[in-house]
């Protein structure tokens, strides 16, 4: 796996072993951004990679502009992983680590512009974790198009393969 474009377009990331991550193929990720990029919404942006595996999300999003990550992930390998791809990138300032379970975390969460959330596939709490969401656009990643919450609009559904990537927008 490797970082898309941006500044740190074609460095390899490290993955973790193992089948608890399911990593955002390349081709996955680079439409998302270019999505991204086409609305003029990366560039300065506070994100957060929920669920973030690798991190491969969150350096996509530092790569192309983002000013800050915030990456959320409780398994031990794929913390390893993360740890080892900012030290690598020499981005450990760009970026803070939560080493804890998504859903008691987001409460917490403030000042965010993004949220990329790649849970896995069997994840079926979508309309509780968007309750819980204050967040003005969230890219949510899936097995389905993910339906829209009461305090979102559903900007855009694309199927890559067996991946769904849903855009929702925060109604204001």
């Amino acid at each position: 796996m490797r970082v898309i474009a941006g500044e740190f377009g074609g460095r390899k990331l490290v993955t973790p072993e193992g089948t608890t991550t399911r990593p955002t193929t390349d081709k996955v990720r680079q439409a998302v951004f270019n999505s991204l990029t086409s609305m003029g919404v990366l560039e300065g942006a506070v994100v957060a990679d929920l669920y973030a595996g690798s991190g491969a999300l969150g350096i996509e999003a530092l790569s192309r502009g983002a000013a800050r990550c915030t990456f959320v992930e409780r398994d031990r390998g794929a913390l390893n992983a993360l740890r080892e791809n900012l030290k690598a990138l020499q981005i450990d300032d760009r970026a803070d680590i939560r080493a804890t379970d998504v859903m008691a975390w987001v409460p917490a969460m403030r000042n965010v512009d993004i949220a990329f959330i790649d849970p896995p596939y069997d994840f079926d709490h979508w309309h509780e974790l968007l309750g819980l969401l204050d967040v003005g656009l969230v890219v949510a990643e899936s097995d389905q198009a993910v339906e829209a919450h009461p305090g979102y609009a559903v900007l855009r559904a694309r199927r890559y393969g067996h991946t769904w990537v849903t855009l929702l927008e925060r109604l204001a």
